[in-house]
């Protein structure tokens, strides 16, 4: 596996991480209703979106090397 290949796989590892946190986050917050549970889950959506906009642009910008 190359490094560009194992970046790639990180990446998603973390996306994923990223939104189950998310969901278990909004899963708190509706069983407790406490604020703070909500606005985890919305970073962590955030973050998650921001992973996978850089995964795409990693992607583009080292296509052209070998894998």
């Amino acid at each position: 596996m190359s490094l560009r290949a194992f970046h790639l796989f990180f990446i998603g590892i973390s996306v994923v991480l990223a939104a189950f946190f998310a969901a278990w986050a909004a899963a708190q917050y509706s069983a407790g209703n406490q604020p703070i549970y909500i606005v985890v889950a919305v970073l962590s959506l955030c973050s998650a979106a921001a992973l996978a906009v850089y995964a795409a642009k990693f992607q583009r910008k080292t296509k052209g090397l070998t894998s």
